[in-house]
């Protein structure tokens, strides 16, 4: 069994966002485009940024986030650069929908890779250091692979991978554009399980809370814990940790789990399913995790240091 490193206390950041109503097309990559991998740093919430140009200007540090269906850019970046404003969009964060302004950007780049003539909402981002979000609306049907201990970020074709001895691959479904991971379960009972780098913590809904053992929530004791969404929302939950969770091959012991029924959750129709929301607190343990959409597959390389 792997054992799931310890919770820092502090404030941290959760995210979520979905497509924009349809009178807003999403942005689509260019269609002969091949892949690309650039180098990534972090932010300081240790989430991974990467290089975006933003009509050949930049490169501008977006933090990646596989739980966000739209790329996004911080208001403060889009005065500066002074961008033409475009049609109101439909978003949702991890607390509530909202409606938020856009702008008209003529070329978005990402190493190889660009979108061109796209609107992109404007979020207000208080205190981030980061100057927008890399939502999952570049991957289409591509494979996206998150290098922890490489620093780099790669979106290449979909591929076969199978399990090995330092490898496990689990299998998923598409969801509201985001990958759910179908062969996970909490004590035997099966789980929806989320990969969402842009959120700080993984976070847990009331159905999951319900498949903690009574014995371990007493040991424990319920550790109240305060947290603030990119765009400054405050939210709160219960932190805990899971004594075991599977995820296909993977078996993880002492897993920290924040408890929040928060609106992400019924965004993505599981209010009533247990369900995990998987984030950088735990994700970052691996030495990768790579989300492949065209194979609707998702990848965890083990370090040594959880296998020992």
């Amino acid at each position: 069994m792997l054992a799931a490193a310890g919770l820092a206390a502090g404030p941290v950041s959760a995210f979520a966002q979905e497509t924009p109503a349809p009178s807003v097309a999403a942005p689509a990559p260019e269609a002969d485009e091949g892949p690309t991998k650039v180098g990534a740093g972090r932010d300081n919430a240790t989430r991974l940024v990467a290089p975006v140009s933003i009509n050949g200007k930049g490169p501008f540090r977006f933090m990646v986030d596989t739980g966000a269906n739209r790329s996004c850019i911080n208001k403060d970046l889009a005065d500066i650069l002074g961008l033409e404003p475009g049609p109101p969009v439909s978003l949702h964060t991890v607390v509530a929908a909202r409606t938020r302004p856009s702008v008209k950007v003529e070329r978005l780049e990402l190493g190889s890779r660009s979108q061109r003539n796209v609107n992109i909402p404007v979020l207000p981002m208080p205190g981030a250091d980061t100057d927008g979000v890399l939502g999952v609306d570049w991957l289409k049907n591509r494979r996206l692979v998150l290098d922890f201990q490489g620093k780099s970020l790669e979106i290449a074709a979909p591929k076969a991978e199978t399990s090995s001895p330092n490898r496990v691959v689990v299998p998923a479904r598409r969801r509201s554009g985001q990958l759910t991971m179908i062969d996970a379960d909490v004590g035997g009972r099966s789980i929806s399980a989320m990969i969402d780098s842009g959120s700080e913590l993984s976070i847990g809904n009331a159905a999951l809370r319900k498949l903690m053992p009574p014995s371990a929530v007493d040991r424990q004791g319920v550790q109240h814990i305060q947290m603030t969404s990119l765009v400054g929302e405050k939210f709160s939950g219960d932190l805990l940790y899971i004594p075991f969770m599977r995820l296909g091959g993977l078996n993880l012991g002492n897993v920290p789990v924040v408890f929040a029924d928060t609106h992400v959750f019924s965004l993505w129709d599981l209010q009533n399913k247990p369900a995990i929301i998987l984030g950088m607190d735990l994700l970052t343990q691996f030495t990768a995790v790579a989300l492949d959409f065209g194979r609707s597959t998702v990848r965890f390389d083990i370090s040594e240091a959880m296998r020992a």
